[in-house]
Formats: C-alpha cells, structure tokens, sequence
C-alpha cells in the first residue's frame, strides 16, 4: 500500500504540565482517547492530538535538556459561521486561554481570531466562506478552475 504523502497522523504539543493542559483542553469539551501519566491522546477526524510532557518529548526526540519553543506554529479550527467562532473563542477564554486577537473580519474575506493555550501554543479559530466544511467538520481545500 502506498499512503499519500501530503498527510499529518499525529500533531504532539509538547507542555509544562500535563495535567493543566488536560484539564484546559477538557473544560473546551476534548475528551482524550487514552491518558497515561506521560501523555493524553485526543482523537481527531483522520488524525489525532497528542500533550507530552516538554523535557519528555524533547528526551524522545533525542535533544535531552533541549528548550522546546512554542507559538512559531498556529492551528486552526473552521466554524461555519462568524457566531460559531465567537462562541468557540468565548468558551476557550473561560477555558483559561489568553487572548491574542478577539475573532474580526480579516483581508482574505473571513473572519478569524487567535489565543494561545496555557502553554502558549497559538490556535486560530476562524470562518472562511470560500472553504465549505463537511457534515463532520473537515476540510476539503476546493479545486481551483
């Protein structure tokens, strides 16, 4: 078998606390498919999102004692709607998130806004009217013309 090349299995966030970040990602309505002393795993569509322990993963990748940074990456969630991001963005405030930039109409048409996680991890929570979701929320780029 031969898998397409332009894919991500895994994202894993490497965090100061595991027990805070899981309980931030928890009060947003995460629910993790297995947690460990040393990790939480959250099953995604397709995909899934791992928080390891920062000094662990950087161990695991073989940099021991490497200072791992955090915020030179964003993710993203698409809503199908403006309210839609609002409320995601409001829920993740009360979640314990910082806000970076309140969700705003933006130059490419949409309308999006940042926080940042309580181990500074950034993700952008926006509407794009010219990216249509399917029914479980994923994201198929449309064919240009």
């Amino acid at each position: 078998m031969t898998l397409p090349r332009q894919r991500i299995s895994l994202v894993t966030l490497g965090v100061a606390d595991l027990a805070r970040a899981q309980a931030f990602y928890e009060a947003l309505g995460w629910v993790p498919a297995e947690a460990r002393a040393e990790f939480a795993c959250y099953q995604l569509h397709g995909q899934a999102l791992m928080l390891f322990g920062r000094a662990d993963l950087a161990a695991d990748q073989g940099r021991p004692g490497a200072e791992l940074g955090t915020g030179a990456m964003t993710l993203a969630q698409n809503f199908d709607s403006r309210v839609e991001v609002d409320a995601a963005f409001a829920a993740a405030l009360v979640a314990g998130a910082k806000a970076l930039k309140a969700p705003v109409p933006v130059f490419w048409g949409g309308y999006s806004g940042y926080f940042a996680d309580p181990d500074g991890h950034v993700w952008e929570l926006a509407h794009n009217p010219f990216w249509p979701l399917s029914a479980n929320g994923s994201l198929t780029l449309p064919v240009p013309a």
